[in-house]
């Protein structure tokens, strides 16, 4: 890890601790990010995208105990789709816990994705709790595939934009599919 790495890690750390919003590359798209457990700082970023609390945002975990700590029951079948997929692929779970309520969708589930890109693993496992992830974009406009897509109302509205390069080869937000504890299996975006 260079110098460089492990300096941005630290800015995002001070910055989620205080409840502000960083902009970050994710295994899919550059994303608008927070503490996914203060209500304050989801609020901040359903303001900057210009989009309602109905509209869930997808929520980034280190690892698959991280994901158990908020999430009432795992179904099984979670665990292949993670283990399998070949494409980052967030996942919808019923009856998420511990995390800010308007984070939270009206049927009371959470998307959630355990993230693969190394920077936001180790920026996850730092901060200790999920951090959100949504496109940097105003809502109702295309996704910024590459940092130098994202508007500068984004730019500016974030307390943080990380100084890291794209990494991602082949930037494309992730598949979704939607898991309910009656076993039910359902494909949201390819």
């Amino acid at each position: 890890m260079g110098a460089d790495f492990n300096d941005e890690l630290q800015k995002c750390f001070e910055v989620l601790k205080q409840g502000g919003l960083i902009l970050y590359p994710t295994d899919t798209v550059w994303g608008i990010g927070c503490d996914a457990t203060n209500p304050e700082a989801v609020q901040k970023v359903y303001a900057l995208k210009n989009r309602e609390d109905s509209k869930a945002l997808i929520c980034l975990v280190a690892n698959q105990a991280m994901l158990e700590r908020h999430i009432k029951e795992v179904p099984e079948v979670a665990y292949d789709i993670i283990d399998l997929a070949t494409k980052p692929t967030t996942i919808v779970f019923d009856e998420p816990i511990g995390v800010a309520q308007n984070l939270v969708a009206e049927d009371n589930t959470l998307a959630i994705r355990v993230a693969s890109d190394k920077f936001c693993q180790y920026l996850i496992n730092k901060f200790r709790k999920p951090i959100v992830s949504t496109s940097a974009n105003i809502s109702g406009e295309p996704t910024p595939k590459r940092f130098k897509d994202i508007g500068p109302e984004i730019l500016k509205g974030v307390d943080y934009v990380v100084n890291l390069p794209d990494e991602n080869k082949d930037p494309s937000p992730s598949s979704i599919i939607k898991l309910g504890n009656d076993g039910q299996v359902k494909v949201i975006r390819e």
